[in-house]
C-alpha cells in the first residue's frame, strides 16, 4: 500500500482568480475524470492530464503540484454536486419523502459515472482527505435527522443513533454496488430503501 501524504502536500499551489484560471482548473479535473474512467490508475500521469487537457505540463503545475493533488481536488468538486441535490431535500415537507429522495440521490451519484465513482472511493480511504469530507457526512447526518423529525415521522420508533444507522446502512448497501459494477438504478434505489425503512419500521418481537 502507497504511503499517505502529508495532507498539505496535496492541496493545490493557488486558486484560479480569473475565468481563463478557473477554465484551465475545470479542464484539467475533466481530464482527470475521463483518464481514471477510460484508462484506471494505470493510465493516470500527469502528463496524461495535462495531454487529455490541452495545456502544459508546467501549467499544470502552476495548479497543482501532484497527481494526489488533482485526485482530492476531484473527491471534492464530484461530493459539491452531491451536497447540493441533499440542500434541497429539506424543501420537503414530509421526511419520508425526504428519505426517499436522499436514497435516490445517493444511489444516482454512484450511477452517475460509475468507474469514476469507484476509483475515488477508494483514493479517499488513501488520501488524507477526511477533514474535507467531514462537512459532507456532517449535511447528510443533518438532513437524514430533519427528515426524522418531520410531522410524518412522529409516530416512528427510534433510537438517539438513527441517523447515524441509516446513513451506515446506505453508504454499505451503494458502494458495495458500486463494487459489483451493479448498473440497475431502479434494482438498487429498491434494495436500499427497502433496508432504510425496513430499520424505521422494525418492531420487536
Amino acid at each position: 500500500m502507497a504511503a499517505r501524504r502529508p495532507a498539505h502536500t496535496i492541496n493545490p499551489r493557488k486558486k484560479p482568480g480569473q475565468k481563463r484560471s478557473e477554465a484551465t482548473v475545470a479542464a484539467v479535473l475533466e481530464a482527470a475524470a475521463r483518464i481514471l474512467e477510460t484508462e484506471g490508475f494505470e493510465g493516470y500521469t500527469t502528463n496524461a492530464v495535462a495531454q487529455r487537457a490541452g495545456i502544459s505540463i508546467g501549467s499544470l503545475y502552476q495548479y497543482f503540484p501532484n497527481k494526489d493533488a488533482i485526485t482530492k481536488a476531484l473527491i471534492l468538486r464530484e461530493t459539491s454536486s452531491l451536497l447540493e441535490e441533499v440542500a434541497a431535500i429539506r424543501t420537503e415537507r414530509r421526511g419520508r419523502k425526504g428519505l426517499q429522495r436522499l436514497i435516490e440521490a445517493a444511489v444516482a451519484y454512484q450511477f452517475r459515472r460509475p468507474a469514476l465513482a469507484r476509483l475515488l472511493d477508494l483514493e479517499e480511504r488513501r488520501l488524507p482527505v477526511s477533514q474535507e469530507l467531514q462537512s459532507v457526512g456532517e449535511q447528510l447526518a443533518i438532513t437524514v435527522q430533519w427528515c426524522l423529525d418531520a410531522p410524518d415521522m412522529a409516530a416512528v420508533p427510534r433510537t438517539s443513533f438513527a441517523a447515524e444507522d441509516l446513513l451506515a446502512i446506505a453508504r454499505a448497501i451503494v458502494d458495495a454496488a458500486g463494487e459489483r459494477g451493479e448498473r440497475n438504478l431502479v434494482a438498487l434505489v429498491e434494495r436500499v430503501s427497502r433496508a432504510v425503512f425496513g430499520y424505521l419500521e422494525y418492531v420487536p418481537a
